[in-house]
């Protein structure tokens, strides 16, 4: 089993013919967009939405493929000059139809009766979510000229900016034990079973952010207050507001959501006592005890141990996550190990143009590690469900983004418990699974008070470290309460966590709790209606590509405007952590 992953799928390197012929067809595509932008009068309504169907296929299909590769080599080395060179390239290229794109958009929208006219054609009917939204979107829009310009400055604003970050934290030397060891390594300590290991890990971890804070507090600066900007110059209240309708999600769906959230803080508050207990501590958790395994939980696997596993357990439920999650253990789609220059985390990316998908991990052997394997290959599960959509049809909005991720881990979890007898194993899975549900759902919450409270406070200041780390502390002591020890949090979680640094997605927080209990809400109606559910669920997770998360989960039955659907999946983590804290008396 390879343990890099296999991009030869897309380019063999940045000197492939093949990606010299796809750069020429790419800006073959921009100067048809180009031309059907400036001669609009020349359609008739049928045949401008046919014709942007078609160039806007041909433009995403070549962009995907360029792109995909340039970001893989460049999340794999960040050192890669070649990757970061092209993605520069291919950002300046896309800015040329930013304001094309707008204008035939624009028409579209004014097109009349377009609802008949869809009706008419099959491949229009195909589209019409597609369609309509850009009709539901057109008020957002802005000028030719402003379109451009916003396109152009993104290159050297927040996209920049991200990047900084990420070569930063991915090249950060960390001096532990005596040596220099990678962000992420140093990271990964927190999951091990030597307490005093863990303790030292943070304690390193913590001295060395102030080494690029300053750069990384400019960075988080600069792209919060773009997206005010633009954000109000298209005429939306506030980044939440546009990133719930770049959701194609509803406010009263995340109120819903926040509401029973807050509703079983206590409850995640009850765990962290009972674990900091459990541990030795007075009070709440320090923040280095956090991901303790306890109970037999000092097993280390090896990428084959996680494969066998997974398949395992993958079997019993459906052939088709079976088999490919066994593709891509076997056909090199995963680069599992940390390194010096490869971003730290864990993230899937599909490649629609050849229906696989490639995975990052930084596995280190923990159990873990390999829940993180089910959850990326979850990812790849639902996009292996949009491929049977058109290409226009396979994106889906960040809510429903973390579902069939957060099923598979639930899927792991369950079945691991449910066919444990040793009580300390057992204590080790349920505390294994409180942890992560903890990170999905308390901390989520502290960062997406975070975000709210830079986004507030970015108009009127220019927030220092200093203040970014208070402002942190302020969302943790609100979100964790006494589950965490006051004199032990971590204020420089603004600094490592990639999801703040977007110009393009704000609030890449709620997506993780929304997945998280939507998929146990999912998973219950899996254990009542059995097998037969599971095309129900793909079909779902289909769906996703051309509903709203609205009416996605109404294919399932699920209303996720009401708070009572939340409320069930928090009372059913709730029931584990009552069992948690009687096991660990």
């Amino acid at each position: 089993m390879n343990t890099q992953w296999d991009l030869s799928i897309l380019y063999t390197g940045f000197d492939d013919p093949k990606m010299a012929s796809d750069l020429a067809a790419f800006d073959e595509a921009i100067a048809e967009v180009i031309s059907c932008a400036e001669k609009l009068s020349d359609y008739s309504p049928m045949q401008l939405l046919l014709k942007h169907i078609e160039l806007e296929t041909k433009v995403s299909s070549l962009a995907e493929k360029l792109f995909i590769f340039a970001n893989l080599r460049y999340s794999a080395n960040t050192s890669d000059t070649e990757a970061a060179s092209m993605m520069g390239v291919l950002m300046g290229k896309l800015s040329a139809i930013a304001a094309p794109s707008a204008a035939v958009n624009k028409a579209i929208a004014k097109i009349e009766n377009i609802e008949e006219i869809i009706g008419q054609n099959e491949i229009l009917k195909e589209h019409s979510y597609r369609i309509l939204t850009i009709v539901k979107n057109s008020k957002h829009l802005l000028s030719d000229a402003e379109e451009s310009l916003f396109a152009q400055m993104d290159i050297s604003g927040a996209t920049a900016w991200s990047d900084l970050q990420s070569s930063l934290t991915s090249s950060l030397k960390v001096d532990y034990n005596g040596g220099e060891i990678t962000l992420s390594t140093v990271r990964n300590l927190a999951y091990d079973p030597d307490p005093q290991v863990r303790r030292a890990a943070y304690e390193a971890e913590l001295k060395a952010y102030p080494k690029i804070e300053t750069s990384v507090a400019f960075a988080l600066n600069s792209i919060k207050l773009q997206v005010i900007g633009e954000a109000a110059r298209r005429g939306y209240s506030s980044p939440l507001a546009k990133a719930l309708d770049n959701s194609a999600m509803k406010q009263e769906t995340l109120d819903a959501l926040l509401s029973a959230m807050q509703e079983y803080m206590p409850a995640f508050r009850k765990y962290l006592r009972a674990k900091a207990k459990a541990l030795g501590h007075e009070g709440g958790l320090p923040w280095y005890d956090l991901f303790a395994p306890m109970g037999k939980s000092d097993k280390k696997y090896t990428t084959e141990d996680a494969r066998d596993y997974l398949l395992n357990i993958f079997k019993k439920f459906d052939s088709e996550l079976h088999d490919m999650v066994k593709e891509a253990f076997d056909n090199s789609w995963i680069d599992f190990y940390p390194r010096e220059g490869k971003v730290g985390g864990a993230f899937d990316c599909a490649v629609h143009s050849a229906g696989q998908s490639r995975v990052l991990t930084n596995f280190d052997g923990s159990f873990s590690d390999i829940v993180t394997l089910a959850h990326e290959l979850g990812h790849s599960f639902h996009d292996r469900q949009v491929y049977k959509n058109a290409p226009l049809n396979r994106e889906y909005s960040m809510p429903v983004a973390e579902t069939a991720s957060t099923f598979n881990e639930v899927l792991v979890m369950n079945t691991a418990i449910a066919e444990c007898d040793d009580r300390d194993t057992k204590i080790a899975l349920i505390e294994s699974q409180l942890m992560d549900a903890t990170q999905i759902i308390v901390d989520i919450y502290s960062r997406y008070l975070f975000e709210a409270s830079v986004f507030k406070a970015r108009p009127q200041e220019f927030l220092s470290p200093e203040r970014m780390c208070e402002l942190m502390l302020d969302a943790q002591r609100q979100a964790y309460g006494d589950g965490l020890d006051e004199g032990c949090m971590h204020p420089y979680m603004w600094l490592c966590k990639g999801h703040y640094y977007s110009g393009g997605l704000s609030f890449y927080n709620y997506p993780y709790a929304f997945g998280g209990l939507f998929a146990r809400g999912i998973y219950a109606k899996y254990l009542k209606e059995g097998k037969p559910f599971v095309e129900t669920y793909k079909q779902m997770l289909r769906a996703t590509g051309t509903s709203t998360v609205e009416d996605a989960a109404k294919v399932c039955g699920i209303d996720l405007t009401d708070v009572n659907f939340w409320r069930a999946g928090l009372a059913s983590i709730a029931e584990q952590i009552d069992e948690f804290c009687e096991l660990v008396k």
